[in-house]
């Protein structure tokens, strides 16, 4: 694991945070968009794991990085692992919360409605998320984190935005938090193939060792 600070597009993340222990930075990236071969950069993601992860995903043992990125299977079982898990996501290029919360809103729903899991209760607690994000402003370097514990299968969601200190929101809804997770950590299906290239590199690493 590193000790060295990871720049994403120039926005620093630590190795390592502690939540209620250690997590370390297995993976990073970006999401943009290419419009008329311009690249638009929205946001900065860093991925935080327990190392605990590892003894989860042995039976990926010895393969490279290249397959596990194409590999849906160990991505659900990084998803699935009952190990904490921390994003910390930095914006990039300023947008409404509002805007953010569509986004998250039609990629959970999506899934949800693929799994046929999307009833009343999630679509309230969906629309809840929305509605926390919807008076927000995401000004450059502002942070939007996700916290999943280990033990139970909720979120909490922290905005911080320069000058307006914190802002969080709590969500108890097991099958939004999957998709959650599955939004940001769903490998090919993922929201950041960069994201999804860099977690499959570091694990394969640190699995072969």
């Amino acid at each position: 694991m590193g000790t060295e600070v990871v720049m994403v597009d120039e926005i620093p993340f630590p190795p390592q945070i502690t939540t209620t222990k250690p997590l370390n930075l297995l993976g990073h990236g970006l999401t943009d968009i290419e419009i008329h071969f311009l690249q638009i950069k929205f946001t900065a993601i860093g991925v935080y794991l327990d190392p605990e992860i590892l003894s989860h995903l042995q039976q990926w043992k010895g393969k490279p990085g290249s397959s596990l990125a194409q590999d849906d299977d160990f991505f659900d079982a990084l998803v699935s692992a009952p190990v904490e898990k921390f994003l910390r996501i930095v914006v990039i290029k300023e947008i409404k919360g509002s805007q953010y919360g569509v986004q998250l809103e039609s990629a959970v729903r999506d899934r949800l409605a693929g799994a046929d899991k999307y009833e009343e209760e999630e679509e309230s607690a969906l629309e809840k998320i929305v509605e926390f994000f919807q008076s927000k402003y995401f000004k450059k370097d502002s942070v939007i984190a996700y916290h999943f514990p280990a033990t139970s299968p909720t979120a909490e969601i922290v905005f911080t935005s320069e000058g307006k200190g914190d802002s969080k929101i709590k969500v108890e809804n097991a099958n939004v938090v999957e998709m959650i997770k599955k939004w940001y950590l769903g490998g090919a299906r993922g929201v950041s193939p960069t994201t999804t290239s860099s977690l499959a590199n570091t694990l394969s690493a640190e699995l072969s060792k």
